[in-house]
């Protein structure tokens, strides 16, 4: 394993789709961008571009082929194919198993035994195909700032991604569930005739401060995380150490979960079975139960 290969592997399990052929394999990766700007009101098409030049250099020596790249006003993909026979390939094949994209892909084992370093280039791989850090996704505070990981349907893919964040010892501060209890808690758009508003994507929250020691390659991501960081530490330190506020576990901070009303899709065939049926008063619980606690 090296740095190189650990960032791909990230970008692929965060966002990629594997299409296997009888002689050869394509890998798309889809690096989304929402806004058209970023927050210092450049175009966001223009960082990612530039971005993806230098993400080539890295990955094109590790491939020998060249990338493609394409891009749209609110996507850009990176895809390459070699031969099903490629020793590369094959290593791509043995960690991701028999996924075929980022809706079933589950992180292997062998990656959580990985040097520290090569597990933090995983992560920066899946931060910069899964993550936005924006002004607005702060918590109460608007200096409070948060780098938000998004991932569709993959419910264990979220668990594990929270283990391994953990394993860097970079705390999770909020999951938000794609989950009926979560993203519909008190039935309201049930009630409107919407009963599957909830099923979202799952977001994992992590304070902007907590997240900075792997950063981004995305340019515009790495320099809105850059000033939000900072921006963030200098508000806590008015009056304590940042630290003692964001370097916390969800299984070290006190608090009540305010009790839900039961809601009809807890039984939903899309929820993993080990917390099908059940009714969640808070994140943490599912978290819990889907094996990111502290003993994971």
């Amino acid at each position: 394993m090296n740095n190189e290969m650990a960032y791909l592997l990230g970008m692929i399990t965060g966002n990629g789709e594997i299409q296997r052929g009888m002689n050869e394999t394509t890998i798309v990766i889809e690096i989304p961008h929402k806004k058209l700007k970023t927050e210092f009101q450049s175009e966001v098409g223009i960082y990612v571009k530039a971005s993806i030049t230098d993400i080539r250099q890295t990955l094109e020596p590790l491939l020998g082929t060249s990338v493609s790249f394409n891009q749209s006003a609110n996507v850009s993909y990176l895809s390459f194919s070699k031969t099903n026979e490629d020793y590369l390939i094959r290593d791509i094949l043995r960690y991701i198993g028999r996924a075929a994209s980022h809706e079933n892909i589950r992180i292997s084992p062998e990656v959580f035994a990985f040097t520290s370093d090569e597990r933090k280039q995983f992560i920066k791989g899946f931060a910069d195909v899964t993550a936005y850090v924006r002004r607005s996704n702060y918590y109460f505070d608007k200096e409070m700032h948060r780098v938000y990981f998004e991932i569709p349907k993959n419910w264990e893919l979220v668990a594990d991604f929270c283990i391994l964040l953990k394993s860097v010892d970079i705390p999770v501060q909020n999951i938000d569930w794609g989950h009926p209890n979560m993203r519909d808690s008190n039935l309201v758009k049930y009630k409107q005739g919407k009963p599957n508003f909830w099923k979202k994507e799952h977001q994992i929250k992590v304070w902007a401060n907590e997240y900075m020691p792997i950063g981004f390659a995305v340019i515009h991501k790495n320099e809105a995380l850059k000033l939000f960081s900072q921006e963030q530490v200098a508000f806590i330190e008015k009056s304590r150490r940042a630290l003692d506020v964001t370097h916390r576990y969800y299984w070290e901070v006190a608090g009540k979960n305010k009790a839900k009303p039961s809601h009809p899709s807890e039984n939903d065939e899309s929820i993993p079975a080990e917390i099908r049926g059940k009714h969640y008063d808070s994140w943490k619980k599912i978290a819990e139960d889907l094996g990111y606690n502290e003993d994971s």
